[in-house]
């Protein structure tokens, strides 16, 4: 699992109490593009408070991504493209998944 940003300092309790008020865990992408090869990557999980903003939480990899991202031929801004998308959208919520993975009952493999 990814490391997990932002809760240094945080008992669960309040972590959960965070979550109770709409906090929730987010993870970014990013595009970086060197002529014939696109990379396109997610970013650790970020812990975002219900008073903070996700778009600016994830606005690195946005600056990243449209710096960085175009150059690659021809993945480079379709990749770039779905990237800002999704960290002008706020980027992944991922809250639940890390949740079932903080409480033990992670998702089994189907029979």
């Amino acid at each position: 699992m990814p490391a997990i940003k932002n809760i240094e300092g945080l008992t669960t309790a309040q972590i959960n109490q965070e979550l109770a008020y709409g906090a929730k865990f987010v993870m970014y992408q990013y595009t970086i593009s060197v002529v014939l090869m696109t990379f396109k990557r997610s970013s650790d999980i970020y812990f975002v408070r219900a008073n903070e903003n996700c778009v600016i939480t994830g606005l690195p990899f946005t600056i990243m991504s449209f710096v960085l991202g175009w150059w690659g031929f021809p993945w480079g801004p379709i990749y770039t493209i779905g990237s800002l998308y999704r960290n002008l959208s706020g980027g992944t919520d991922i809250t639940q998944d890390v949740l079932l993975l903080m409480n033990g009952q992670a998702a089994k493999p189907a029979a």
